[in-house]
Order: C-alpha cells, then sequence, then structure tokens
C-alpha cells in the first residue's frame, strides 16, 4: 500500500529522491541540463509529496506558487524500479489536492520532451498542453502542461 507524507524540501527521503532525479535528468538532457538545473533548486519549498511503500520512499513531488492562483509542478519523481504501480499518479493528485485545499485555480507545468514517461503521466491525469511559459518559452525540448482545479 502506498502511503503519502505531505512535508516540505528539508525532508531527508525527498532530498535522496530528487539527486536520484537529477542525475537522471542529467543523462537524458546531456549539455541542456545546466540550463534547466537552475530552474529546480530545492531549499525552501513548502509543498512537498513523499510517497512510501512498506516505509521505503517511493517517489516525490511538490509544488510552489508561480503566480496567484496557479501552482506549478516541481521535482515529481518515481525511481524506476517503482514505477508501474500507480505512485506518480497518486503524488500528483495529493499534490493537486492540496492545492485546491489553499484555493489555488490552477497546476502548471513543464517537463522535457525526452520524457516520455512524464508527458503521459500528465496527459493521463488530465493535463492538456500550453505554450511554453515563462523562462521555458523559447525552449525547444520543453512542453508545459496545466489542469483546472475543482
Amino acid at each position: 500500500m502506498i502511503e503519502i507524507l505531505r512535508t516540505d524540501s528539508g525532508n531527508q527521503d525527498f532530498i535522496d529522491l530528487v539527486k536520484h532525479l537529477d542525475a537522471d535528468l542529467a543523462e537524458r538532457d546531456g549539455k541542456e541540463h545546466s540550463f534547466y538545473a537552475q530552474f529546480n533548486k530545492i531549499a525552501m519549498i513548502k509543498h512537498v509529496v513523499v510517497a512510501y511503500e512498506n516505509g521505503n520512499p517511493v517517489g516525490c513531488g511538490a509544488i510552489k506558487e508561480y503566480a496567484p492562483g496557479i501552482m506549478e509542478v516541481k521535482r515529481m519523481y518515481t525511481p524506476p524500479e517503482s514505477r508501474g504501480k500507480g505512485v506518480a499518479s497518486k503524488v500528483l493528485t495529493e499534490l493537486e489536492t492540496w492545492a485546491a485545499e489553499m484555493s489555488y485555480e490552477k497546476c502548471i507545468l513543464e517537463t522535457g520532451k525526452k520524457q516520455p514517461e512524464a508527458i503521459g503521466l500528465y496527459k493521463k491525469n488530465g493535463y492538456t498542453l500550453i505554450p511554453n511559459y515563462g523562462q521555458y518559452a523559447e525552449v525547444e525540448n520543453s512542453v508545459c502542461f496545466e489542469k483546472t482545479l475543482k
């Protein structure tokens, strides 16, 4: 059974999972990784979710305010050995629920074209493609999504 913990970016399991995420992204993104890394610092993120299975961390994600009424989903990761169990969808749903509880109306996010699993996850969970926003506006390898919260 998957258990979900709401926490912040000081959580050691979150920090450890993000290290694995960054290593995976560095491999996928190659020389472009340093561009993306500057937007993915985790210090002082107040809204983090870590998923556990039998006490072991199996996934994570975070949200931070992008603009009034809009939360940006960040740092979504599930280790390869834990994929295919619905962990990422549970993490994403919890982040959306948390955002809605705080009266946010929408979640947005950016992912890379070299991350087909992530693109599939977001489409499966009701996210729709939008024009690249903010720092990703002119980035060819980025794709951006949004979802209106209930």
